[in-house]
């Protein structure tokens, strides 16, 4: 049994148990968790002194953030705004690229067009996109499912720059074989498009945008399709992705595809699931490297923390325990990065500081 397929399985039976188990089943979650309006400006808020957090905390936290070079903050508890802010001539109306964070929009689209029954994540790529969408053999290009381009495991060359164009689509290793941070991952919305008979972007606005109330759109920008919004509709999606996929009464992304997307999805890097970067693993693996790290991927962060993590630090947590979603943009906090940075760990010492 190939190691993907041996995950998914244990992710099903693991997922099957805990809510025939646990006392609050995973759809009961959004029960709690406040909701925007949709198209509307009104977003209740909540103090941090009714949550007990430490106030004198609040200023250094956002002093660092400036220095950081960050544009927009958000801290949402149960759903309601606790902390907002907005840095130089930013505001709440201002776009910003999302840059790889904008990775797990496409996974939640991936998990909707799997739902209406237009495509299944482990049939092969070429299905929908027709042979030779890569240089690779036949042999090899049947191997890479949708699951393998959620997953980053697609064997395909992740050294040949961003270019997802037939040509610069090499072979290297078999599918499910291999880790690497990928601009590959763009097929799959070739893949709902031609699946769907849509355009990728007006099925995303019909299908997630226009359901929970987001602004923004995709922009061709170097070889990629980038969303840019306003903080805002970032922290409506970390909502979404907070209560398993759920709006208010309607599911969206189905809960299952919820669970798996942000549970370890295959055994290479085990801080990775669809798109989503998970917290409380011992090892992890980076972009452009094949070295396998040993500890958390945030220490200092709540374990149970799952993250949309972009280039140049766009960041949204999502943290379960404590009913959060945390939003952060900005240019590079430090130096030019592809997720995961430094800078995590030390805007989650302040965080800390601060709700704790």
């Amino acid at each position: 049994m190939k190691p993907t397929y041996l995950i998914a399985l244990i992710s099903f039976f693991a997922f099957t148990f805990s809510c025939s188990t646990d006392d609050v089943s995973l759809s009961e979650t959004s029960e709690s968790l406040y909701f925007p309006p949709i198209n509307s400006d009104v977003w209740e808020t909540t103090s941090s002194a009714e949550l007990d957090w430490d106030d004198s905390q609040l200023e250094p936290l956002l002093t660092f953030l400036e220095e950081k070079n960050s544009k927009a903050f958000i801290i949402l508890h149960e759903g309601k705004i606790v902390e907002e802010h907005y840095f130089g001539d930013h505001t709440d109306s201002t776009p910003w690229y999302w840059a790889s964070a904008g990775k797990t929009l496409t996974a939640a689209i991936a998990g909707i067009a799997q739902e209406e029954g237009l495509i299944d994540i482990n049939e092969k790529v070429s299905d929908y996109l027709g042979t030779g969408w890569t240089t690779a053999s036949l042999e090899k290009e049947n191997l890479i499912t949708s699951r393998n381009l959620l997953e980053m495991t697609s064997g395909l060359n992740d050294n040949l720059g961003d270019d997802v164009s037939t040509s610069h689509l090499h072979y290297l290793e078999d599918a499910g074989e291999r880790w690497a941070y990928h601009n590959v991952y763009l097929k799959l919305q070739d893949v709902v498009s031609a699946a769907s008979h849509d355009s990728w972007s007006n099925y995303f606005n019909t299908k997630l945008k226009a359901k929970i109330g987001m602004s923004g759109a995709w922009l061709q920008t170097d070889n990629s399709n980038v969303y840019w919004s306003t903080a805002r509709s970032m922290a409506r999606f970390g909502l979404l992705s907070l209560a398993n996929g759920k709006w208010e009464t309607d599911q969206i992304v189905p809960e299952l595809f919820m669970y798996d997307a942000t549970n370890t999805s295959q055994l290479i890097n085990e801080a990775y699931g669809y798109s989503w970067w998970l917290n409380g693993k011992s090892t992890y693996h980076l972009p452009k490297t094949q070295f396998e790290f040993q500890d958390e991927i945030i220490p200092n962060a709540p374990s149970d923390t799952f993250a949309a993590l972009g280039k140049n630090d766009q960041k949204i947590y999502v943290v379960p325990s404590k009913d959060l979603v945390i939003i952060r943009m900005g240019e590079a906090a430090d130096d030019e990065n592809f997720a995961l940075s430094s800078f995590d760990t030390d805007l989650w010492e302040k965080i800390n500081a601060f709700i704790n």
